[in-house]
């Protein structure tokens, strides 16, 4: 797989984890017993004439002005399935790890998910999580930090 072989030859500590199926972000931090707040789920949109990726914490919504404010596009929509599934050919739709870097995608992290040592993300199914440390995470991607979420 193709995050975890990013990772392991980046030599970066982390824990993967098997589940049940979960086809939400709240769902994968419940098979996980972990905090929305700690599950880091991937959003892409489309800028302008560009895709980029959106990470922020499971327990909030994208900020579609804020997020075109971050990525100076006045025009700003979510990506649909059909070109997630081009964009990432070796993940489960709807299970796009947040690691932008590998897809030549600029990648913002909303700062509320900075706030923790630990995060939780799909590594590219509906069965597999990934848990590691944020720091090595943002050493990794180096996205932009950005507000662009709020609470649900």
């Amino acid at each position: 797989m193709k995050i975890e072989e990013y990772l392991t030859k980046q030599g970066i500590a982390f824990e993967k984890h098997e589940h049940p199926p979960a086809y939400t972000a709240q769902e994968v931090a419940a098979e996980e017993h972990v905090s929305g707040n700690l599950m880091a789920k991937s959003v892409v949109v489309q800028a302008g004439e560009s895709f980029a990726m959106c990470v922020l914490p499971a327990s909030y919504k994208l900020d579609m002005a804020k997020v075109g404010k971050a990525l100076k596009a006045k025009k700003v929509r979510l990506a649909d399935e059909q070109e997630l599934a081009k964009l990432f050919p070796d993940s489960e739709v709807g299970a796009e790890p947040p690691f932008g870097n590998l897809y030549d995608l600029p990648t913002l992290v909303d700062e509320h998910l900075t706030t923790d040592k630990k995060i939780v993300c799909q590594a590219g199914s509906h069965r597999q999580a990934i848990k590691l440390d944020f720091a090595a995470y943002q050493k990794l991607v180096k996205p932009k930090i950005a507000d662009i979420a709020v609470h649900l």
